[in-house]
C-alpha cells in the first residue's frame, strides 16, 4: 500500500521510512519534523541537509536522491548510527548552532564553510554561491570566519573559494562554468549583467565580458535541452548578436566536465588570452605548465 501511494503521488518521501502526505505544503517546518524523526538529541543537522532545511538545494547531482539525512555530534560523544542517516563527529563552537523549532542545526556561515571544506570544489562554490545569493551568508563574513578556521580538513580549498564566492550567481551551472573560466586563468566574467535594448526590454547574460561584448552561459539540462527552449536561446542570443555584436561560448556538463578542453579554448581566443591547463573535471592538456611553473593564481590554488 505505501508502494502503491508513493506511485500515485498521494504520498512524499522525505528521508527513508520518513513520508509526507503529498496534499502538505513543502515547508520549513514541514522539512524540520520530518527531520525531529530520525534526529537523535545530541545530534546537530549540518551540511546539505542544514542548506535543505533553509529552503536550498546544494546537493551534489549525484546525491539529491540519497534523502540520507546528514548530521554531526561533538568530539566525544556517540556517533549517529541510524540506518538511512549520514553523521560525523566534528568540532564545532555554540555560536555555530541555532535551535529550530526543536532541532539543533549549523548556522548558515557554519553550513556553509563546511560545505566549502568537504564538497567537491566545483559543487563546494556553488553551494556558498547559492548561500549568498539567498542573503543568507555575507561574503566578506566568510571570508574572514574561514581564515580563521585552524586545523579543520579542507580548509585550504575553502579559503580559495571563499574568495571567490559572488552573491550575483544564479544556478550551480553558473558557479561551475565561473570555476572553470577562473581555474583557467581567464579574468573573472561579470554574472548576470543587464543588456536594455532600445525597446527598454532587459536582458541578462549569465557571465559576460561586456567591455568586449563576449558572453558566456551554461545550458543545463534542466532548462535548456528541449526544443521550445533551446530555440529561445537561439533567438535571444541572435538578437543581441545582431543588435550590439555579441559573441558567444557556450557551456554544457559535458563542456565543462570531461575531457572536452574546447569552451576554455574559444573563450580564451576572443579574449586574446591563452587558457591554463584544467584542474578538475579532466587530465592535464599534454604539455601544458603545472601551476607552479606558470606562477599561478593564489587565490585558486588548492591542495586541500
Amino acid at each position: 500500500m505505501l508502494r502503491l501511494r508513493l506511485d500515485q503521488g498521494l504520498l512524499r518521501r522525505e528521508f527513508r521510512n520518513v513520508y509526507v502526505d503529498a496534499a502538505v505544503p513543502d515547508s520549513r517546518r514541514t522539512r524540520l519534523r520530518a527531520l525531529a524523526l530520525v534526529t537523535p538529541d545530541n545530534a546537530i543537522v549540518c551540511d546539505e541537509t542544514a542548506a535543505w532545511v533553509r529552503g536550498l538545494d546544494v546537493f551534489a547531482p549525484g546525491r539529491r536522491r540519497d534523502l540520507a539525512p546528514s548530521m554531526l555530534v561533538r568530539h566525544g560523544t556517540a556517533r549517529v548510527e541510524r540506518p538511512g542517516s549520514s553523521g560525523r563527529q566534528a568540532i564545532i563552537d555554540p555560536d555555530d548552532v541555532e535551535y529550530v523549532d526543536g532541532l539543533f542545526v549549523t548556522t548558515p556561515l557554519r553550513t556553509a564553510s563546511d560545505l566549502l571544506r568537504r564538497m567537491y570544489r566545483p559543487y563546494a562554490l556553488a553551494a556558498a554561491d547559492a548561500f549568498a545569493h539567498a542573503g543568507l551568508i555575507d561574503v566578506d563574513e566568510m571570508i574572514d570566519y574561514v581564515a580563521r578556521l585552524r586545523g579543520y580538513r579542507g580548509i585550504v580549498q575553502a579559503r580559495s573559494l571563499a574568495a571567490v564566492v559572488d552573491a550575483r550567481t544564479q544556478s550551480p551551472g553558473e558557479s561551475w562554468q565561473r570555476l572553470r573560466i577562473l581555474d583557467a586563468g581567464l579574468p573573472p566574467p561579470t554574472p548576470q549583467f543587464e543588456v536594455v535594448d532600445d525597446f527598454g526590454r532587459s536582458y541578462f547574460i549569465d557571465l559576460p565580458y561586456p567591455d568586449v561584448l563576449v558572453g558566456t552561459e551554461y545550458d543545463g539540462r534542466e532548462f535548456h535541452t528541449d526544443d521550445r527552449h533551446r530555440q529561445h536561446d537561439r533567438e535571444r542570443r541572435t538578437y543581441l548578436s545582431d543588435l550590439y555584436g555579441w559573441r558567444w561560448v557556450i557551456g554544457t556538463r559535458e563542456r565543462i566536465f570531461g575531457d572536452d578542453v574546447s569552451f576554455e579554448h574559444e573563450l580564451g581566443t576572443l579574449l586574446g588570452i591563452t587558457p591554463s591547463a584544467r584542474r578538475w573535471g579532466t587530465r592535464r592538456l599534454p604539455g601544458a605548465a603545472t601551476p607552479s611553473s606558470r606562477g599561478g593564481n593564489p587565490l585558486l590554488d588548492v591542495t586541500g
